[in-house]
């Protein structure tokens, strides 16, 4: 019984459970209110005793029968656990070791697997095999290896690792698999040195490329001028997405051609390759002008290559560029795009340089102008007031 009450003890009210612990416990009247008294003799007692209700005063929310006691209620069968902060002999907190010592134990032993694996490998690479499946073999080992060092966060050898993976895989005229495993270096070395990261990359590629695989070829081109962009490294990244343009050029994906095309036509401009940018710019948007999902974005292209020309300080070419525009996209005439050139080319003619401020405001007002524009905005603004104090100091 005692066994039983301790199971269902959760799921009785205080009430019950004194009751219950009244009447199971070892002797009868254990707690203070359960004493064992006489019964009154209802017969011989008096009468105003007996029509006396002598029962205990039951709580107004108490479920029927059930009466509310003076004394505390029973303390819980089931042992209190531990305070959180209460350390024991094996230290940290709840006598359990700290998250930190944990989490170093377990890239200790990711990190010690990794050691053992690649030994294994390199042990493979000296031993005899039959037809080159002791590469195959050592590259399987030193894959289990590479796994082991990421788990660790020990990226540097998990890098060199995956360099040891390509070269088991050259050796055994896998050049596809070769790649893949410098794809993995690579994202090993990004954690820590870009350039490194570049160049497994650009391992990559010469691999794809000779496999007749031009979109994987084109795809980490553009990763790696993207690594060489971050890096301020600009004639790189230049090289290689234009690299990267032209193979989706080849592969027929013009959308990915003209995105990463873009990007050199602005880089092109952060160095002051103008004419090049502009050239870059008015091409993407004849291009684009004859497809239904990307004549939207013409203006925008148009307005970045006019952009471009006023920071050549040339309002003849501007007002050249803008004639020529219309051709292109005969909608453009009607745009807020086309109206801020004319605007900025007017004021740069007539050497207004709080008209040109204007006219920016008014179209940022509307449309938000990114940071590329508004650097060779600021360019072009430089230029004009460099004409007006040139003026200045003439007169």
């Amino acid at each position: 019984m005692a066994l039983f009450i301790r199971r269902v003890y959760p799921l009785l009210s205080p009430c019950h459970m004194q009751k219950l612990d009244c009447a199971t416990g070892p002797t009868q009247g254990t707690l203070p209110h359960c004493r064992a008294a006489p019964r009154p003799d209802p017969v011989n007692r008096p009468h105003d005793e007996a029509s006396r209700d002598t029962r205990p005063n039951r709580h107004p929310t108490s479920p029927r029968g059930c009466a509310s006691f003076p004394s505390p209620l029973p303390l819980s069968p089931f042992p209190l656990p531990a305070s959180p902060l209460a350390g024991d002999r094996r230290g940290g907190v709840g006598g359990t070791e700290t998250p930190i010592a944990e989490a170093a134990a377990t890239m200790g032993d990711h990190e010690a697997r990794g050691d053992d694996f690649e030994k294994k490998a390199e042990k493979k690479l000296t031993g005899w095999g039959i037809f080159g499946s002791k590469y195959e073999d050592a590259a399987d080992l030193f894959d289990k290896a590479a796994n082991s060092f990421k788990l660790a966060k020990n990226w540097s050898r998990a890098a060199s690792v995956y360099i040891k993976i390509a070269n088991c895989h050259l050796k055994g005229d896998s050049k596809h698999e070769a790649a893949s495993a410098y794809v993995e270096a690579a994202n090993c070395y990004k954690k820590f040195s870009p350039q490194e990261a570049a160049q497994a990359l650009n391992q990559a590629v010469n691999l794809f490329l000779e496999i007749g695989r031009l979109n994987m070829a084109a795809r980490y081109s553009k990763d790696i001028g993207e690594i060489y962009q971050q890096e301020q490294d600009l004639e790189k990244a230049t090289d290689y997405l234009e690299r990267a343009a032209d193979l989706f050029d080849s592969e027929g994906q013009s959308s990915q051609a003209n995105t990463i095309k873009q990007k050199v036509a602005e880089i092109a401009a952060q160095l002051e390759q103008y004419p090049k940018a502009t050239e870059i710019f008015e091409g993407i948007a004849r291009q684009s002008i004859n497809n239904n999902l990307l004549k939207y974005g013409v203006r925008g292209i148009l307005l970045n290559a006019g952009i471009c020309q006023l920071c050549r300080g040339d309002p003849v070419a501007i007002t050249n560029s803008l004639e020529r525009y219309q051709e292109i996209d005969p909608t453009f005439s009607g745009t807020r795009e086309y109206k801020l050139l004319a605007d900025l080319a007017a004021s740069m003619d007539e050497g207004d340089i709080a008209k040109f401020t204007d006219a920016i405001k008014e179209f940022d007002s509307m449309t938000r102008l990114d940071p590329w524009k508004t650097t060779l905005l600021l360019r072009a603004k430089n230029e004009l007031k460099k004409k007006e104090d040139d003026e200045d100091d003439l007169t």
